[in-house]
């Protein structure tokens, strides 16, 4: 029987407190089940990816998911790509933005799934060091499942701050 090392809840984790200016995005913005949310997001990320070669447009940095609840049956998501300006939308396609300030965030690597220990230890020293979230996250996703193993990928996590 293999054992499982227990995981101490600040060990592998490296917080840092930034502060950023305003981010211009393109977005799609949805209510769905986290069950349903790959398929959302493979969508969003499709349609905002064709809108930005039909304008002639490319992305300033990797794909987005804000989260603005975590309500798993009706989770309200904001999907979409950084652009290096503002930029118009189009249809369900909005234009919008990271808001400037200061922000938590924390580099993880490893399967979706396996999150929730991350999110318990950046809560816990948020709480800690003083820090108020908003409620809403960011997740950045560096890579995807279709293109390295789950262990292989790379999240940033990035919570608001007031």
């Amino acid at each position: 029987m293999e054992e499982k090392p227990e995981r101490n809840l600040n060990m592998d984790y490296k917080f840092e407190v930034i502060e950023t200016t305003v981010q211009p995005v393109l977005s799609v913005r949805t209510v769905t089940s986290v069950g349903n949310l790959p398929h959302e997001l493979g969508k969003a990320y499709n349609s905002i990816i064709a809108y930005l070669a039909e304008i002639g447009e490319q992305v300033a940095d990797a794909a987005f998911a804000a989260y603005y609840n975590m309500d798993m049956e009706n989770l309200e998501v904001e999907m979409g790509f950084p652009v290096n300006k503002e930029l118009a939308g189009k249809g369900e396609i909005i234009a919008n933005q990271v808001p400037a300030g200061k922000k938590v965030t924390c580099m993880y690597k490893g399967a979706y799934k396996d999150m929730g220990p991350t999110y318990e230890a950046m809560t816990k020293w948020m709480n800690d060091n003083g820090h108020q979230p908003t409620g809403v996250v960011y997740e950045f996703y560096y890579n995807s499942p279709m293109e390295v193993p789950e262990s292989e990928l790379l999240t940033k996590i990035m919570f608001l701050l007031k």
